[in-house]
């Protein structure tokens, strides 16, 4: 008799099969999730192989000699047996040995993951547009392909008790801190969760900090994002069915560099991280300095601006603020509203709702034209930032301004924002402090923070990573002679 108790549940569902291939004598059983596998190489290669050589089978490493699959394992254990077959894998059996299986890998990995894998949400105009996908085989390939070294390290964990989802970290061997790479690991094992659908779960589930609307640990889409984070001494989590892998330990600055910047001269590199950087707090600040100006502080406005001023504003109803939020969420209704629709609706309501609505906005007096010029132009300010968590954590920064601009007009500015720096200045990621270089201050790694500099002073590697090995590479210091 065939052990079918381990097999009990998979029975109930009308994608397991189970079958004997051969016609008279069913002393052979084959078991497999037919949604799993790949239904050719079973029909072509295994079952016609067994069919051939039914006489010569007496044992299952018998079978393990004629089938030209190289993940062929005989196992004992039932329990990993039930996670083999979740996995796509073929379960053979023999009728007068019930306590070892033979597994064979025939999963389908391919099938249902789509093979465009340019980047969507961090694209550039000059550089490599090769981004993750969600099979993570995929992803190990792309990363061996430009670190070509067998100091690159990956483990494999697996996480989800119903999913068994597969993730794995990679670091670079002899260069990482032993202690960010203990520190991951000691983070992704010891969770206990259901299914774990992207690694922007896994990211908010091993945050130092749950309780703050900054990513700490950053989502990349890229390939070569990942890989520079590697390369620099950081540790990397890819996790199967996502197309986003986790650096850390990361700064707040690391949100704001773009991949682009290392692709372009070094000053163009600077100007527009420069830009960047003055967008986000513009994008913050603009508003709420609005609110405290037309509340509180009517004297800081020059004449020559206070008349066209009055005659903006002189037939709204309502006071700064209300004007203000009424705004703001009309901007945030059309972006998650355009965000949600289809590619070429979306772009269509974002221009079309954003030129109409402004406009009857301004002509029914429910705001003002100085003010919709002030956020559209935070609106455009925010999505400057690279990275899209970021960007979202900023969106949310100017509400709680503008109340407090409301309330206590440049005070209530002031006291949002050493709120703020506090509280960034107590995050962490990865034990390791967010505020870096700026607090602790660290005067060596304004080469690549705040700026980018020539790569003949980048080739050190940042020290509060901690690396084993601080040199990235040997710059050519020396003047080069024409020939």
């Amino acid at each position: 008799m065939f052990n079918n108790n381990i097999f009990q549940q998979a029975l109930k569902s009308v994608d397991f099969l189970q079958f004997s291939p051969v016609e008279h004598g069913q002393h052979i059983q084959i078991s497999y999730y037919q949604s799993l596998v790949d239904a050719e190489k079973i029909s072509r290669y295994l079952i016609p192989g067994i069919q051939e050589n039914i006489e010569q089978l007496n044992q299952l490493s018998d079978i393990k000699g004629i089938i030209s699959f190289d993940d062929v394992t005989v196992i004992d254990d039932t329990r990993e047996v039930v996670k083999k077959l979740m996995k796509g894998y073929v379960i053979i059996q023999f009728e007068d040995d019930d306590l070892n299986f033979l597994v064979v890998n025939i999963n389908h990995a391919a099938l249902g993951h789509r093979k465009n894998n340019d980047t969507e949400n961090e694209f550039s105009v000059i550089g490599p547009k090769i981004g993750l996908v969600e099979n993570i085989e995929v992803n190990i390939h792309l990363l061996r392909q430009q670190i070509n070294t067998p100091a690159l390290i990956l483990e494999e964990i697996t996480l989800g008790t119903l999913s068994n989802t597969k993730v794995v970290i990679a670091y670079l061997d002899g260069t990482t801190n032993p202690r960010h790479i203990e520190t991951m690991q000691q983070r992704l094992k010891s969770i206990d969760f259901d299914v774990v659908f992207d690694s922007s779960q896994l990211a908010q589930i091993i945050t130092d900090h749950s309780n703050t609307p900054f990513p700490l640990l950053l989502t990349t889409e890229r390939v070569d994002r990942v890989i520079f984070s590697i390369l620099s001494g950081q540790v990397a989590v890819i996790s199967d069915g996502s197309p986003y892998a986790i650096t850390a330990p990361s700064t707040l600055l690391d949100f704001f560099i773009s991949a682009e910047d290392y692709y372009l001269p070094w000053i163009l590199g600077s100007f527009f991280r420069v830009i960047r950087i003055m967008s986000v707090l513009f994008s913050i600040f603009a508003s709420p300095i609005y609110v405290a100006v037309l509340t509180y502080h009517f004297e800081v406005i020059p004449e020559s601006l206070l008349q066209p001023l009055i005659n903006s504003r002189i037939h709204v109803p309502f006071p700064p603020v209300i004007e203000v939020i009424i705004l703001e969420i009309t901007i945030e209704l059309l972006r998650e509203a355009g965000a949600r629709l289809p590619a070429k609706i979306g772009q269509t309501l974002g221009i079309v709702g954003g030129i109409v609505i402004g406009q009857a906005s301004v002509q029914a007096a429910f705001t003002s034209s100085i003010l919709l010029i002030i956020v559209a132009l935070s609106a455009l300010s925010s999505f400057t930032t690279p990275i899209y968590n970021m960007a979202n954590t900023i969106r949310l920064l100017r509400f709680p301004f503008i109340l407090l601009a409301a309330f206590w007009g440049g005070f209530g500015i002031a006291v949002g924002f050493f709120l703020l720096l506090g509280h960034l200045l107590r995050l962490k990621s990865l034990g390791t402090p967010y505020m870096v270089p700026i607090f602790p201050f660290r005067t060596g790694h304004f080469a690549d923070s705040l700026v980018r500099l020539s790569y003949l002073y980048t080739a050190n590697r940042n020290k509060f990573l901690k690396p084993l090995s601080q040199k990235r590479y040997k710059p050519d210091k020396e003047d080069i002679n024409n020939d």
